[in-house]
């Protein structure tokens, strides 16, 4: 995993706009219409190569195929595990429940047609899990290396998404499996087959693991912290046998409370969780520092600081609003950031959460996307000015 040595580098957690032409696509298939096979696919593809070098446009150095060829950042997974059938939907946010105002904006503004919900309609386990082909995740980074063979110089280092078995867990019902254990150790296997496929084509893997946080106000919202974080232990060991025998320095993990506009206030403090996440045997961590409930968090790191041998990719930009942040305020996150690390090499500015993490659910318009990246990129370069003097 690449180190920002001489300069701040630039990266983000993962999920890009899709085009408009492909997002119908995919609407159209989870409503139930047929769409052609073929058709999705050249869509998808297409979109990757426009997504690249927008990126690099944007001044991105750790860019990935924006999960163009995806949905959602884990219900794709519908395409490619056994075992899975029937319906149900989740549980209502603890932080949503307690504002009833609110709520029923929140209702009407996620029921909307014209996007993928991540909470309605959700598949449910009623059998044996297990991952299809890994033909699915191989084409995918194939398709992503033919991109780049196209803009050899695009990324400093590219990097390619899998979801954690936890939130794959808490999303889709256990309606099988005697243990919620047994389930999970069941999706670790069936997810590894993704994990060891982005590394051994050469990727930089980032685990997507908003359950070790966001579940806290979900699933675990009427029982004592120290139930979620026993969960939050269960998701990280089952992460570890997934990740047996890949390379940590390959591989970063991504936690979140969520990627939702409400008011989070019902959110665990990393302080809480961060023990057990910490156990993760990877090379980095994707926290989000821009949320203005969590914006504080990064202290975190004086009591439990990093290995020596982790980074820490900084949130510093908001992917839930549409005001683009100034430069030099990007440039003031990554330095405070930076001071706590102790070492600026060790810290890569980035986003909080993707920016369309499911078709259709993003709040902030692609091009003012793209504007916040150019401001990262360059608040990263201001923010480098003053780290390697």
């Amino acid at each position: 995993m690449r180190h920002s040595a001489g300069r701040i580098l630039t990266t983000h957690t993962g999920s890009l706009p899709r085009p408009e032409a492909l997002k119908r696509l995919f609407l159209a298939r989870a409503g139930g219409e047929k769409v052609d096979p073929a058709a999705l696919a050249a869509a998808g593809q297409e979109a990757v190569r426009a997504v690249v070098p927008r990126q690099v446009q944007a001044g991105i150095d750790v860019g990935n195929n924006g999960e163009q060829q995806r949905e959602s950042f884990f219900l794709y997974l519908k395409e490619r595990l056994t075992g899975l059938g029937g319906s149900w939907q989740r549980p209502s946010r603890a932080d949503v429940d307690r504002y009833p105002e609110f709520k029923q904006r929140w209702l009407e503004q996620t029921s909307a047609k014209g996007r993928i919900s991540p909470n309605e309609g959700l598949p449910t386990a009623i059998g044996e899990v297990r991952y299809i082909d890994p033909a699915a995740i191989e084409g995918e980074c194939r398709d992503f290396a033919r991109v780049l063979a196209g803009h050899p110089q695009a990324f400093v280092e590219p990097f390619m998404n899998a979801p954690s078995p936890g939130i794959v867990a808490a999303a889709i019902q256990n309606r099988h499996y005697d243990t919620e254990e047994r389930y999970l150790q069941a999706l670790a296997e069936a997810l590894r087959v993704e994990y060891r496929a982005i590394v051994n084509a050469g990727f930089l893997l980032q685990i997507d693991a908003p359950d070790l946080a966001l579940e806290r106000h979900i699933s675990y919202k009427d029982q004592p912290v120290s139930k979620f974080v026993g969960f939050v232990e269960s998701v990280v060991e089952a992460i570890n046998r997934a990740l047996r025998d890949l390379p940590p320095e390959r591989i970063r993990l991504h936690v979140c409370w969520g990627n939702s506009e409400s008011p989070h206030d019902a959110d665990v403090p990393l302080q809480d969780i961060l023990p057990a996440v910490l156990r993760a045997n990877v090379g980095g961590f994707v926290l989000p520092f821009a949320n203005p409930r969590h914006a504080h968090e990064f202290r975190c790191f004086e009591r439990l600081p990093l290995r020596e041998d982790q980074v820490l990719v900084a949130g510093v930009i908001d992917p839930l609003t549409n005001i683009v942040e100034h430069p030099e305020v990007v440039a003031d996150r990554i330095e405070r950031v930076a001071q706590v690390m102790g070492d600026p090499s060790r810290v890569l500015a980035g986003t909080d959460c993707g920016f369309d993490t499911s078709a259709g659910w993003g709040r902030v318009a692609g091009d003012v996307v793209w504007a916040k990246l150019r401001s990262l990129s360059e608040g990263a370069r201001l923010a480098s000015a003053q780290l390697f003097r």
